[in-house]
This record gives structure tokens, sequence and C-alpha cells, in this order.
């Protein structure tokens, strides 16, 4: 159904090809996961199977890409479309029409099916996709969750016999990942429909697929085999498989079932470690993991500071709270986006915020950061209303960085941007490069933020929002588009700035990311918190939340591999 022959993409003004040696083919009726680090080129041959590379972004293809049977060198997208349905990183840039319903039928429309075929496929991918309660909002009013189902769903009603779908799952709830993969699954089984899908959370898709293509670095040619064969020389790899490598299993399990088979001698051994001691929770009381923070957080001798500490506007003692949100309620439109909420963060604490879609993350950090004035209630932050609050003093107190790091960069250059945090933090020349240089190494003045990978462009808006050294830092869903190893780069920095005494609140559906650095994690639901705790607590106790790891050695409560790696040692 898609067949690579010898294909090299180079753009223009780039001194190598961006992907080059692809060549594979994918059978009618396969899901193949396109899994490599950041930046080595995946959404590029996803662009080439629906005809976007290289008619729309430019550049140079060699080789020959066909889909069913037809060359993507002479077929430009819109002759493909009633073959290839495409959904990319970014959801809204795909949005023609105003409402969830309108956007559904769009598609149909522009190819011409009839209206009472339209409006059956519209009601089937409702139900599918769980948007039926959502059909008559505008699409501007929805969530990053919501928004991408609907995207998904917009290619779904025209019945392409391809799909291809670029990290559909990045901005969803572990929930709703799942129905979503299942509703895949479920056309490649039933329909025969072909899907080649990208994606950074392996540990979601992965059991799912019937092959993998590995793009191991920038240029190299890819590796093609079943899931088992590419995992076992694979640099990227979800947390089943890096417990598998620790415990020497052979063949690598894929999922959580497939472990916990596995796992009777690694429960066994941890149990020892954790007799003798050496558990690094092994002090943290009844429940067996860290309940408060962890000591090394709290500026431990030798640690290198990432950053030069300056005076905080309002200093706090640490056991006095940073923000404090009571009884807070939002209206947005003829939504209640937040009710009656209460919230406290601390001097060096990592709150994690999680939920369902729509449950409320995002306007909570919105109100935090002034964006959103309360219906109801109050939100202090750094003895500052925030919403009251002019701009140039607000970002001393509180910084935000949103779903897309890309809305905070508008400058040409990097140079640019980091002279322009500069003079509206009211900070010293150099202090914003300063900060790229440790977050962004070998990023030069003149490339532009959108040339930079996902994960370059989060580094450069942290940055961005560092400069003023807020004491409050506030990320929005900040693992999207991110590989494990920046994911871990990522992690370093916070745990960083939580031992230099910043706040940290972030929202985010990764439950691995918020095992590894959360001290506490809120569970929101329908605008109000319904579970506030250490995330040891909280995570353990539930089954759509809880990380791979937790799962697969229940009962001993363990986090992460880290943990694992570590007790062990």
């Amino acid at each position: 159904m898609i067949r690579f022959e010898d294909v090299s993409v180079t753009y223009d003004g780039a001194a190598g090809p961006v992907v080059q040696g692809v060549d594979f083919e994918v059978p009618e009726g396969e899901l193949v996961l396109l899994v490599g680090p950041s930046g080595v080129g995946k959404s590029t041959v996803l662009g080439a199977v629906s005809g976007l590379v290289p008619h729309f972004t430019g550049g140079t293809l060699r080789g020959r890409v066909t889909v069913a049977g037809r060359d993507t060198r002479t077929h430009k997208p819109r002759e493909l479309a009633d073959v290839v349905g495409t959904v990319g990183q970014d959801p809204l840039a795909h949005f023609v029409t105003d409402t969830v319903e309108d956007e559904l039928a769009y598609g149909m429309e522009s190819l011409g099916l009839a209206p009472e075929v339209m409006r059956r496929r519209v009601e089937e991918t409702l139900d599918l996709l769980g948007l039926a309660g959502l059909r008559d909002r505008p699409i501007a009013t929805l969530s990053g969750g919501q928004r991408q189902r609907v995207a998904i769903g917009s290619v779904l009603t025209p019945h392409p016999q391809v799909l291809v779908l670029d990290e559909p799952t990045s901005a969803l709830d572990p929930a709703a990942a799942e129905e979503v993969l299942a509703v895949l699954q479920r056309l490649v089984h039933d329909l025969g429909t072909t899907i080649l899908l990208a994606e950074h959370r392996l540990e979601r898709v992965l059991h799912y697929a019937d092959r993998v293509v590995l793009l191991p670095a920038p240029g190299e040619p890819p590796v093609v085999g079943t899931p088992p064969e590419v995992m076992a020389v694979s640099p990227v790899f979800p947390p089943v498989v890096d417990l598998g490598r620790l415990a020497g299993w052979s063949p690598l399990p894929l999922t959580v079932r497939d472990a916990r088979r596995k796992a009777g001698e690694l429960r066994e051994r941890l149990s020892a470690a954790a007799a003798g001691g050496t558990s690094p929770s092994a002090a943290a009381g009844p429940s067996g993991l860290v309940a408060q923070f962890p000591a090394p957080l709290r500026g431990a001798p030798g640690r290198r500071r990432l950053f030069r500490r300056r005076p905080s506007l309002t200093p706090a003692p640490a056991d006095s709270p940073l923000a404090e949100v009571r009884s807070l309620s939002v209206r947005r439109g003829r939504i209640h986006a937040l009710r009656h909420m209460d919230l406290t963060v601390t001097p060096g604490e990592t709150v994690a915020l999680m939920g369902r879609n729509g449950a409320g993350k995002s306007t909570l950090l919105g109100s935090l950061v002034g964006l959103l004035a309360p219906s109801a209630g109050s939100v202090t932050v750094a003895g500052a209303v925030p919403h009251r609050t002019a701009p140039p003093d607000l970002v001393r107190r509180v910084g935000l960085v949103p779903q897309d790091p890309r809305d905070l960069l508008y400058a040409d250059t990097v140079a640019d941007e980091c002279a322009a945090a500069d003079r509206d933090a009211g900070a010293e020349p150099g202090t914003c490069r300063a900060l790229v240089s440790e977050l962004l190494p070998g990023i030069t003045d003149g490339t532009h933020p959108r040339d930079l990978s996902e994960g370059q462009c989060l580094a450069l808006a942290l940055a961005v929002v560092l400069t003023a050294r807020p004491p409050l830092l506030l990320l929005d869903e900040p693992t999207r588009g991110l590989d494990y190893a920046a994911k871990a780069r990522l992690v370093a920095v916070l745990r960083a700035l939580a031992a230099e005494g910043h706040a940290i609140v972030l929202a985010t559906h990764d439950v691995e990311l918020a095992a590894e650095i959360a001290h506490r994690v809120v569970l929101l639901a329908d605008g109000e918190v319904i579970a506030d705790g250490p995330t040891a607590q909280i995570v353990v106790s539930s089954p759509s939340f809880a990380p791979q790891v937790t799962k697969i050695l229940a009962p001993q409560q363990w986090l992460t591999v880290t943990d694992v790696r570590e007790a062990l040692a």
C-alpha cells in the first residue's frame, strides 16, 4: 500500500539530507510504528506519504514514494486526499471550520459525498471517539486533547485507505489514548486500513504495532522489523523495555502483562534489597515510597547550580505557600471550567496536575498566570493577584510555558528572542543567552526559532520564561514532542530548579514524567479536585495514572526504572 524506494529528502539551505536511504514497504491492513530520537526526520517521512513533502515544504525528494500505486512526486496532496488522511503534530493547523460537527463533515464535503452518507459517518465518528457531547462546541473552546480527537475524527470520516498520524496521542489522557488506539486497531483489523504512525510515548502504542520502522540517527537508513526485534537495538524504548533490559529478560516484554509474568525473581531481589535498607524509599514510611520532598532536591551539598541565584521579588519561608487558590471558580462562556477549587504550592515543590482531557488543568494554569480572571474565589501568587498585576511585575513572580512553546517565540533569531526576554524581564543583557547556553548547547545566535525541534523550542521558551527568575514556574504538557532522552534532560533541569527553591506546577498526561519528578499529584475531574497527595499514594492506587513499573512490580510500590536500578546497585 505504501512503498519507499531509496528515498532521501534535502531541504533548501540544509547541509545534507534530513533522511537518506529510506527503503521499506507497508502492506495493506498493517499498523506500522515509526520511531526514533527527536530530529531524525520522522515527520519528513510521514509528509512524504501525503505529498506534503516536497510539494508544500519545498526541498528535494530523491527516490520514489508510492501510495496505492500513486507516485507522490507527480500527485499533489489534493490528488491523494481520497486515499490518504493525515493528522500532524499541531491539530489547530488542520481545522478549517468553527464547530466540532462541521469539522468532521468538512473532508467528506470536499470529496462530494452524499448528505445521508455524511450524516451517518459523522454520528459513527462522534460515538467512536467519545465526542458526542461536544458536537456543537466551538473548536476554540476545546482543550488540547479534545482538539486532537476532533482532528483524528476529521480524517476518519472520509474513510481513507491510508492514515498517516504524527503523535496522535501526545495531548490525550491515558484513557482517551487507549480509546483512540483501540479505534485505530479496529480500523486495521476490520476494514483493512493501512496506518503509518509516529509516536514518542512508546509505552502507549508499541503493543498495537505489527511492525516498527526505526530511524536511528539523522541521515541513517531505517531498521525495520517486528517490535521485539527493533526494541532490542533501539536507542528509544519505553519503561517496560528498559526494565526488561535491566533484569536481563529475553525476549524483551512489550506489555505490562508479559513483564508481570517474568517479574517474580525481580520482585524477590527488590524485597531483599528493601529489607537490607538499600531501597531508595526504605525510610519513607509505611507506604514504602517517599511521601515528602526527597532530600537531594533541597539543595544537596556539591550539586552544581544550574542558574545563578538572583534575589526573589518576595522571598518566602519554605513552609509558607508561594501560590494559593481559594474556592476558585472560572467560567469560560457556557462552560464551568473550574468549581470551588483549593490549592496551595510551596517553594521547592513540584506538583503535577493530572486528569482527563477537559478537566480544567490548563484553565488552572491560566488562572495562576493571570490570563483568566476568577468568576468566584481568589488566586494569589508571591503576594500578588495575577489578573490584576501589571505584566512587567507579573513575569518576575510567575512564568508559563504553554502547550505549544512556539506561542512565546516571535523573533527571527535566537539572539533577538533572548534580547527581547532580557528587556521584558528587566534583566542584565546576556542573561537569557546564558540560560540558553545551559539548556540548549550548540544552538547559534542566528538560528530561527521555527527551525528548532520540539525539544529545542521547549528549552528556548523555558529560558525566556526563566530570564525573569519567577519563583513559580508553570508548564502545560511539557513533554509533547520529546523523546526519552530529551525528557530526561527536562527532568534534570526541573529538579535543579526545585532544588534552588522554585515551585513548579505542570499539567501533564505523561504518567512516567509525574512518577519521575512530582512530589505531589493533584487529580482533576470536571473542574474539581478529586485527589491531592504524595505522588506514590495517588498514582499507585490509580489504574489509569500508574506508571508501567508500578503495574509490573505490584504489589510492591515502585515508580520508575531509576528507583529499581538504584535499589539493585
